[in-house]
């Protein structure tokens, strides 16, 4: 595996590959490595020729008081998990490479990026769809794969690259979870014990109305009912949102008549999780 730190050597990397017919899969990730993660890298590599994946922690994404300065970041021990896996080119660019000096562009879809995660970090979509498009340019993948988790995420990107006419496609893989349900996460590094054990309630209620969906109910309201009471049994996570959603606008659902997600953001202690399901 290559690790590249420059966007001009990344870029001629693609373009070779390109040259060569070679279908490019991408896999965009902030490091700190878990199975979701290696989920995804399969997932490329059982579509595309060659591999690239990218650990890039993304300063845009934060807002004030947030972790950015105590993210986990584990960079030798997530090249020998990418390189295992077989990936083929690993960039991983220093912030100024990615964002140099008196630089005042942002990509920022409206209408999406204060919705869900959007509107309980403020600025954060927007960090998310401008680092990416700078990645796509630079990598300039054919397919290009997140995971379900980052529902949010997926939808602005989606609508991104649409407006944009950046010619990728997405790729959106299930949900990696740990034996007891829990949605993995880099962040779960941050729980202690009780911490996690409490946390398994955003499976907990997900399940409820997943429960009550495949029974026959299709009314939003009832349905979130049920999981707000499952997780009120957990007072010491303190909900942020719950929400049943169109998953391309985001907007809420009052009766499910065709796919639509419920997705979930919580705190146990400081550590801000999120979980989702489909329906239909």
């Amino acid at each position: 595996m290559k690790i590249i730190r420059a966007s001009s050597e990344m870029r001629v990397a693609s373009r070779a590959a390109h040259a060569k017919g070679q279908r490019l899969g991408f896999v965009p990730t902030m490091g700190a490595l878990h199975a979701g993660h290696l989920a995804l890298v399969g997932a490329a590599k059982s579509r595309c020729d060659v591999v690239i994946a990218s650990i890039f922690v993304n300063p845009l994404q934060f807002g004030p008081g947030e972790d950015l300065s105590k993210y986990p970041r584990t960079f030798e021990r997530d090249c020998e998990r990418l390189e295992k896996e077989g990936v083929e080119f690993l960039f991983a660019p220093p912030v100024e490479e990615m964002y140099p000096g008196n630089a005042f562009t942002y990509v920022h879809v409206e209408g999406l990026s204060e919705k869900l995660d959007g509107k309980s970090r403020p600025g954060h979509l927007r960090g998310v769809t401008t680092v990416v498009s700078k990645l796509f340019h630079i990598v300039e993948p054919d397919l290009a794969f997140f995971g379900q988790k980052d529902a949010a995420q997926v939808a602005v990107i989606r609508r991104m690259v649409r407006d944009l006419n950046i010619p990728a496609e997405i790729v959106v893989c299930p949900i990696v979870r740990e034996p007891d349900g829990l949605a993995m996460s880099s962040r779960n590094a941050y729980l202690d014990s009780q911490q996690r054990k409490s946390a398994l309630v955003l499976n907990r209620s997900l399940a409820r109305i997943r429960e009550l969906f495949q029974r026959g109910e299709r009314n939003g309201a009832v349905l979130l009912a049920a999981g707000k009471q499952v997780f009120g049994e957990e007072p010491s996570v303190r909900l942020d949102y719950f929400e049943i959603v169109n998953p391309e606008t985001l907007d809420p659902v009052a009766e499910i008549t065709q796919t639509s997600l419920v997705a979930v953001a919580a705190y146990a202690g400081t550590t801000r999780l999120i979980d989702n399901i489909l329906l239909g």
